[in-house]
């Protein structure tokens, strides 16, 4: 039997008490500050406490909970850094370790979906799981071949407890808001719902790592174990060592958290252009750092090694050009073209009728990195940018409540967001217009091309 709690009213009533102890340390605030104590240091202690609870119940559960936990961890450089430290590590945690299942519940899966003759498969097998996760655990083994393979292994009843987890969370997740400010944590909770199915499929998680496998077989830069057998809630994949990312972060050189964050941006961006596929998972447990070797020669530059194709999204034709197309627009300080492209993409609804000047105003802070040659990601940017949005009394958080984020961007805008956090935990320092010149399409002007035709949308609302 598997030490994931797979009744749902066991696992509901763990989650229930969260929003119980919320309201609980709210009341305990209030009777210290009628005692006299400060409002700035009572929330900090709240908002320390409140976290400390949601992320160990988060972690014990596993499933769904804890996947929302691993989403969650990669905003936390968005956090005062007087609130972020002290609970910095019970986050990072979240995106490398849970709780493992029980040997004999990996020797029985295995023996369900490998056969009983299972054993015979490998040289030699772990039982002691090398990683823990949302939905499956990580056994190092020998293949009957003699290589080196990671064998994925799913838990039990995994998929009711992902969807009864996220049902519950979304329940109270006004109350979470405040963990991470500029953040409405309910779409994130949605978007997780809508990717179940395919992340507990192992034959799709499969197919996208051997496609991201062959085309990065010889790139220089990136390395994606290939896979080697794939069954029914068990994945077996070329093994990989490395420094996980989450050790960069924690202790890398500045040439190290460099080199990470440059080949992180160009991942994110060259993938979908490559395979036509967005690995949808960016928080620093899918990464390792490791070094380079040529065929025949010397170590090279470090390369990044990428893990967990369970969440992907389909993009046959690249990242949608709207977005390369708007970010050129918008540096090029075009205001009333970025706004008409905006409203012809769905981006501002025929509704809603805003001043194009406002827009660009809204937009340049945070395209700042593509801005300049070169943009060093800092907590103290990502602090900045999610008060500036965040704050219900500023212009920023007036008008972006007033735009509108089309469902074929969601993933995408996700995504982004939380490679941006990681680049910002890292601390490093990226070229990304290189890479948004190389990869991004609609980023670099085309000299050839006929001058863009006026649409009539929104003219009317500017006018």
């Amino acid at each position: 039997m598997s030490d994931l709690p797979r009744k749902a009213v066991v696992r509901t009533a763990k989650l229930a008490a969260l929003p119980l102890g919320f309201a609980g340390r709210t009341a305990l605030g209030l009777g210290k500050r009628i005692g006299g104590r400060s409002a700035e240091i009572i929330a900090s202690e709240l908002q320390q406490r409140t976290a400390e609870q949601l992320f160990a119940t988060l972690g014990q559960l596993k499933g769904g909970a804890m996947k929302f936990g691993q989403a969650l961890s990669v905003f936390e450089s968005a956090l005062p850094e007087e609130i972020a430290g002290p609970y910095r590590a019970a986050l990072t945690k979240l995106q490398e370790a849970a709780p493992p299942m029980p040997t004999s519940t990996v020797h029985s899966v295995l023996a369900e979906r490998l056969g009983e003759d299972w054993r015979k498969l490998f040289e030699e097998f772990e039982d002691k799981p090398s990683a823990a996760a949302s939905i499956g655990q990580v056994h190092r083994a020998v293949w009957h071949d003699g290589r080196a393979v990671a064998v994925k292994v799913q838990y039990p009843g995994a998929g009711k407890a992902l969807l009864s987890d996220l049902t519950q969370l979304s329940r109270f997740a006004r109350l979470l808001g405040p963990l991470i400010p500029g953040m409405d944590i309910k779409p994130l909770i949605s978007e997780l719902r809508d990717r179940v199915s395919e992340e507990l499929d192992y034959a799709l998680e499969a197919e996208a790592q051997q496609a991201h496998a062959e085309e990065f077989a010889d790139d220089p830069d990136v390395l994606v174990p290939a896979v080697v057998h794939q069954g029914d809630q068990v994945l077996v994949t070329e093994w990989m060592d490395g420094v996980p990312l989450s050790e960069v972060i924690a202790n890398g050189t500045e040439e190290q958290r460099n080199r990470a964050g440059q080949l992180l941006a160009r991942f994110l961006f060259s993938g979908p252009a490559r395979t036509g596929l967005l690995h949808a998972d960016p928080h620093p447990g899918n990464f390792r750092l490791l070094t380079g070797h040529a065929p025949d020669g010397p170590a090279q530059e470090w390369r990044l090694g990428v893990l967990d194709f369970g969440t992907v999204d389909r993009l046959p034709d690249g990242l949608p050009p709207t977005i390369g197309t708007s970010l050129r627009m918008a540096l090029a300080g075009e205001a009333d073209a970025v706004y008409r492209h905006l409203c012809e993409e769905g981006f501002v609804k025929e509704s809603i009728a805003l001043e194009p000047d406002a827009v660009l105003d809204y937009l340049l802070p945070i395209i700042e990195p593509a801005q300049v040659e070169e943009f060093t990601f800092t907590r103290a940017w990502m602090r900045h940018q999610a008060t500036r949005i965040g704050d219900p009394r500023s212009p920023a958080h007036q008008l972006g409540k007033q735009l509108n984020l089309p469902p074929s961007y969601l993933l995408i805008h996700r995504v982004t967001l939380s490679t941006i956090g990681v680049l910002c935990q890292l601390g490093a320092t990226v070229r990304l217009r290189d890479e948004l010149a190389a990869w991004m399409p609609g980023f670099v002007a085309e000299e050839t091309a006929a001058p863009e035709a006026v649409g009539d949308l929104c003219e009317e609302s500017t006018a």
